[in-house]
């Protein structure tokens, strides 16, 4: 059976919407840090940090993308942009957009390991709110 973790961009947030290419993006750019990481202590480190290629569907253009890996100790994670309805303290209804990850049935524990990490990293670069797959819930966000 499929997980899933949400990173929730609440009004404290650095944005309230954000698109599946500038999730593509900041993936791209956790590549570029984890590869400069391994220049400087002079090992491959990119490739350990981030084993994964992204790939997008037709059917799945603008909404989801997948994490596919050739690895033998990593398979696949799905990463998804949608919005949700939520009620505010003074009653009022909002949209909330929120990035969902998703392990399938054929995600391995490797998968799960990086989905964490990759959840607290985008959190805290949206400065959101991460809604981990045990339940858990971690606040990137400044709190009033």
């Amino acid at each position: 059976m499929a997980i899933n973790a949400y990173i929730k961009l609440v009004p404290s947030s650095l944005k309230q919407t954000i698109t599946t290419d500038e999730v593509k993006d900041l993936f791209l750019y956790y590549q570029q840090i984890t590869e400069k990481t391994g220049e400087q202590v002079e090992w491959d480190y990119e490739d350990t940090a981030f084993p994964y290629d992204i790939k997008e569907t037709a059917e799945g253009k603008g909404k989801w993308f997948y994490l596919s890996s050739s690895h033998e100790r990593y398979n696949v994670i799905l990463i998804g942009v949608d919005q949700e309805v939520v009620s505010e303290e003074n009653g009022e209804e909002k949209e909330q957009t929120y990035i969902q990850i998703t392990l399938p049935d054929q995600s391995v524990y490797g998968d799960k390991n990086k989905a964490n990490e990759f959840g607290k990293f985008l959190a805290k670069k949206l400065q959101g709110e991460l809604h981990l797959f045990n339940g858990r819930v971690m606040y990137y966000y400044p709190r009033k």
